[in-house]
């Protein structure tokens, strides 16, 4: 994969196309700043794919039809999930049970990219994490 300066958690992308405020002003500022090269997992699609269709996140649906477009408009990297990143993810030690979590914890250890979160949970299972 090429350089990625920064991992989207699937809650910090949303809370980007939101603009809500529980972003980090240090993980706004680099989401604006056009040489931070941003990646988002396709865990992430896939996590906000299924809560939608289980009713836990109602705005879904419309935000499924345009993952692609809102992704290449925003000029951020897609991220595949690989089997390296499987493996990892199910191989992570910890209690934590979330998959989504488990994947995208494991694909910033992989590709060595610091992943974009509040989620404490992330940094348990050994990712580096960036918030303040």
């Amino acid at each position: 994969m090429a350089h990625v300066d920064i991992l989207l958690d699937t809650h910090t992308l949303l809370w980007w196309w939101a603009q809500h405020k529980k972003l980090s002003p240090m993980i706004l500022a680099r989401l604006r700043d056009p040489m931070t090269v941003v990646a988002v997992s396709a865990a992430s699609a896939w996590e906000v794919a299924a809560k939608w269709r289980i009713g836990k996140y109602p705005p879904g649906g419309r935000i499924v039809k345009e993952w692609p477009s809102r992704i290449k408009e925003d000029g951020f990297v897609e991220l595949p999930v690989t089997t390296t990143h499987a493996l990892r993810a199910g191989t992570l030690p910890g209690e934590h049970r979330d998959p989504f979590d488990r994947m995208l914890a494991a694909q910033s250890i992989c590709e060595n990219v610091p992943i974009a979160s509040d989620d404490e949970s992330l940094s348990a299972l050994g990712a580096q994490r960036l918030w303040q």
